[in-house]
């Protein structure tokens, strides 16, 4: 992170104080520097699974930041592909970097939560992006997703295991998530960030509940932990008809 191609410590603090949309403006350019971006060990299983499931056409990722799922869309599906942020950093820095071979590449500066689509796609993908998103703000955004898809289309996303409660794992990100609170607690615009706010069964529920048939896919390239559930699992949720 603080490698002379990422960001210093000033600099993060800077995007800390500031909102989601201005601190991932601020980040843009130095983001694939840092470990926010997500690894290409995750994409590339991701990708693989997805060739297991489609094919598909039409792709969209949402909140794509700098557009790595962008990257993984392009192998799977056959048609176009879109990218859709509501940095206009993130996505400055993604048409300048990510042209993928063979595929028209749209870029759609946008909120999550109202997407400017209809039912428009086949897969749908996203890749570390629900911290930014209040637990209340799920139904809504999974709807939104849903609405874009076509009937029978998926949405995709991988989810790591959360560590043991007692480990140190577990205590570092319940106190990351202690300092975001207190933050947004004393300081406006609010900087919405946590890591332990999106639990897998309430996530299950409220997909099933916004239209979705959802299942859960080993990523057998990261393994199995001690008491043998899968370290990685993507999440396939198809619409229903």
């Amino acid at each position: 992170m603080f490698s002379p191609e990422g960001p210093r410590l000033r600099e993060l603090a800077v995007q800390a104080l500031s909102s989601v949309e201005r601190g991932y403006d601020l980040l843009a350019p130095k983001f694939d520097h840092t470990p926010f971006r997500t690894p290409e060990s995750v994409l590339d299983a991701v990708a693989s699974a997805l060739r297991r499931t489609g094919p598909f056409d039409a792709g969209l990722d949402l909140c794509c930041g700098t557009g790595a799922g962008v990257d993984v869309l392009a192998r799977v599906c056959r048609n176009g592909v879109t990218g859709v942020d509501f940095s206009a950093g993130m996505l400055a820095v993604a048409r300048e970097h990510v042209r993928p071979d063979g595929r028209r590449v749209s870029w759609v500066r946008a909120d999550a939560r109202a997407l400017p689509f209809g039912p428009a796609f086949d897969l749908v993908v996203s890749f570390g992006a629900f911290g930014h998103f209040r637990p209340r703000e799920l139904p809504g955004l999974f709807a939104q997703v849903h609405s874009v898809l076509r009937p029978g289309g998926c949405f995709a996303f991988p989810v790591v295991a959360p560590p043991p409660p007692a480990s140190r794992a577990s205590w570092m990100l319940l106190a990351f998530d202690a300092v975001m609170r207190v933050r947004n607690a004393v300081w406006r615009p609010p900087f919405v960030m946590y890591y332990r706010a999106f639990r897998m069964a309430d996530v299950r529920r409220e997909l099933e509940c916004a239209g979705f048939d959802v299942e859960l896919q080993a990523l057998p390239e990261f393994g199995r932990r001690r008491d043998g559930s899968p370290r990685v699992r993507l999440v396939v949720a198809r619409r229903l008809p």
